[in-house]
């Protein structure tokens, strides 16, 4: 690649701070607020315009309880739920066979009651920045740079919080990092998310309730479909070849619905486009172009193939795919799929999980499913890169195998993350410690005060 020399410069150091939260997703939300105490100066920024990541693009979330209908994820994920529940913007969390449980949202109250919560808090807010580079001071990183339309500047920071989901600042710091599976590296593909408005949802709940012998469901039993509840459809394979026998291109095997918060809303999760890598501008570009095609396809068939749909039409398409994998970073513990499927405790854990192993394939269209019995636990280790000091990771981008990624990476999961090492940053200012030296015993009770779930 051809490079040119940029001379040296001074570059303007914009704020410093206790506790930087870098991504404002459904992680950082809740590692901002966690952090945020008197005497603690937090900031929280972000990308894009609005917080809350993919809580705004129209996906459920999945397994805030686990496989035996009991509350795991708690604190601060589930005020967030009470909060929209308040406004009507929020279902009950429903078991489900599928998925554990699941529990729809409204995208745009989200976005309105992060920024709520953050103003209760103290928390200061900077949108429309991206973190292009980091500060280090040897293996301690000081601070990050940013980029904006101001120009190039510097926040500096005790403590830093990589909620981007890329892992982005730990990669600029030099933290291991992994990509997609040890065979070829392949990622799971992400998907664009789109609404239909007009749909018969009675219509095609009574069908797929009352006719499995047309409409084959994943998993799920039919007397799930019976009560004139909240729903997600997976499944629906004879359909997807029947209209590819009618020369539609799907590049998904199973049809994924998801009921909204409107009674004639329905968001599709379906579109799936092999070898997108986030980190990539270039690939990220290719992936919501090809997205778009692939929409235009399935929502045709939905028309044509699925009752309730005959009336239907496209409402809105998420801001942005729904990235499901991309860096991983290495802490000081690696989670696995064999900690997962055994159910396995440890004693520094910092939350609990349910959601099982779903892989999404990297080639072709299909999924698989692993599940534990009941719950397992997340360590804090997972979340404390090696080598570098005074970072801490949480979301996707947090240590585990690509397998147990597959099981990580909900919403609900990135939630409770959040609030774990959000509680841990703020110990640092504290006890003027860095994140690697906290005391783990003390963590998990400041998490258990404030509502956190850890095991009985």
């Amino acid at each position: 690649m051809k490079t040119i020399t940029i001379p040296s410069r001074e570059i303007p150091v914009r704020a410093e701070v206790d506790v930087l939260v870098v991504g404002g997703g459904p992680s950082g939300i809740m590692a901002a607020e966690a952090a945020s105490a008197p005497g603690v100066k937090v900031m929280l920024i972000e990308s894009r315009g609005y917080l809350g990541g993919n809580l705004t693009i129209g996906l459920p979330i999945l397994s805030f309880l686990d496989r035996k209908g009991k509350p795991i994820i708690q604190g601060m994920p589930q005020n967030l739920i009470d909060r929209l529940r308040a406004q009507n913007a929020a279902t009950p969390h429903r078991p489900c066979d599928l998925h554990v449980s699941h529990t729809m949202i409204d995208c745009e109250k989200v976005k309105t009651i992060a920024l709520e919560i953050m103003e209760e808090k103290g928390v200061e807010v900077l949108m429309y920045v991206f973190v292009s580079n980091v500060i280090m001071d040897g293996d301690r990183i000081k601070g990050v740079v940013i980029e904006s339309k101001e120009g190039t500047q510097v926040i500096l920071a005790k403590t830093v919080i990589d909620c981007t989901g890329d892992g982005d600042v730990a990669f600029h710091a030099g933290a291991i990092c992994e990509k997609g599976s040890k065979e070829d590296g392949g990622m799971q593909p992400p998907t664009l998310m789109f609404c239909m408005k007009g749909v018969n949802v009675a219509e095609l709940r009574e069908n797929v309730a009352d006719h499995p012998e047309i409409f084959d469901i994943d998993i799920m039993k039919n007397e799930y479909f019976r009560p004139d509840k909240n729903f997600i459809i997976v499944g629906f394979r004879d359909m997807i070849n029947k209209a590819r026998a009618a020369g539609l291109k799907i590049a998904v095997d199973r049809t994924i619905l998801i009921t909204g918060l409107a009674k004639d809303e329905i968001w599709v999760n379906m579109s799936r486009v092999c070898g997108v890598d986030s980190t990539s501008p270039s690939s990220y570009t290719h992936g919501e172009i090809e997205a778009r095609r692939q929409n235009e396809q399935i929502a045709e068939y939905l028309k044509r193939f699925i009752p309730g749909f005959e009336n239907a039409w496209v409402e809105k398409v998420a801001s942005f795919m729904g990235i499901r994998e991309s860096r991983r970073v290495i802490g000081k513990y690696v989670l696995t799929e064999n900690d997962i499927l055994t159910c396995r405790r440890f004693p520094d854990a910092v939350l609990v999980a349910s959601y099982p192993v779903d892989m999404h394939h990297p080639k072709g269209g299909d999924c698989t499913l692993r599940y534990c019995d009941e719950s397992y636990d997340i360590p804090y280790g997972c979340f404390v890169p090696q080598k570098i000091e005074g970072l801490l990771v949480a979301g996707r981008c947090a240590s585990t195998t690509h397998e147990a990624m597959a099981s990580t990476r909900v919403m609900s999961t990135c939630m409770a993350m959040g609030q774990a090492v959000g509680t841990a940053a703020r110990l640092c200012t504290l006890h003027n410690i860095l994140p690697s030296e906290v005391n783990t015993d003390e963590l998990r009770k400041a998490l258990i005060k404030d509502g956190a779930y850890l095991g009985e």
